[in-house]
Parts: C-alpha cells; structure tokens; sequence
C-alpha cells in the first residue's frame, strides 16, 4: 500500500508539517536507491513539495535516475544539519518513484522550480515516514507512519 504526500499529510498533518519543515531546513538531502546488483547506492539531493506530492528531479541519465528506472524503491533521509542537535529531530521517507516523463504536472514543476533541462522528474509513493527524536533527554522515540495505519510511536530508555 503506498500514498502520496497529499494523502500523508491528510492523514497525519502533524507528523506532515514536521517532515516538510526538516526537509525545508537544508537543500540537500541524501537519497538512497538500489544498484544492478541490489547493492544500496546514496547520493544528494534536493526535494520539492509541491501541489501535493514530493518530487525528485535528477540530472540526465545520473546513475540514481537509472536506479529509480530499474527499481523504483528508494529511501529518503533528511539531511541532519551540523553538529548533533537535529532540531526536529531525524527523518526518513520511503516508498517508490514514479517518472513523470511529460503532462500537466511536469509542466507545473517546470514552471515552479525553473530546473535545468533536459532532467528526470519522479514522484513519490511513500510507503513509510519515521521521525526520530530524544525526548526528555531520557527517551529515544521513534514516529513511524505506514499508508493506512495511524502513527505509532515507540519509546526506548
């Protein structure tokens, strides 16, 4: 089961709202996406939401946009900033992307972000959020969110 971030953030406008400022907080970002061999591959980069989705444009013919082709599973980490602080705490995003080769919604991405051309635009199909954050100084919790289920948050000494 996969949602997109409109649905996401429909559903948990809280966690939404946590994640978006985190991500909003940097420009790059590391994305995860597997190799021929399954092996994982990270590389930077940089995110948009828009018009209800997240959106990962790419260089053409960059090795993730391949990857993404080939398999389309990929694993979003926010970038944690300097030193440990973390503010908001650490969040991930996982799921599939979809290419978005041409139509309306390209064309309104192109128009609100100006990207370079030619370029590889995916959205996103979240399958997983988590945010990660100490709390109290005593509890390291965990906010994990899965299509169709409420937020479960779990709590460790």
């Amino acid at each position: 089961m996969t949602a997109n971030w409109a649905a996401f953030a429909a559903a948990e406008p809280a966690l939404a709202k946590i994640t978006e400022e985190r991500f909003g907080a940097f420009t790059h970002h590391v994305l995860a996406t597997l190799r021929k061999d399954g092996s994982p591959r990270t590389t930077g980069i940089e995110v948009r939401f828009l018009g209800g989705e997240l959106w990962l444009g790419m260089m053409p013919d960059s090795l993730k946009a391949l990857d993404l082709r080939r398999d389309a599973r990929f694993c979003l980490q926010a970038n944690p900033g300097e030193g440990t602080g973390m503010g908001g705490g650490d969040v991930r995003i996982a799921g599939r992307a979809v290419e978005v080769a041409d139509g309306e919604a390209r064309a309104t991405y192109v128009k609100e972000v100006e990207p370079p051309q030619p370029f590889h635009l995916f959205r996103t199909e979240l399958t997983e959020v988590v945010r990660t954050y100490v709390e109290d100084d005593t509890f390291l919790v965990a906010q994990v969110w899965q299509p169709g289920a409420p937020v479960r948050t779990l709590r460790r000494t």
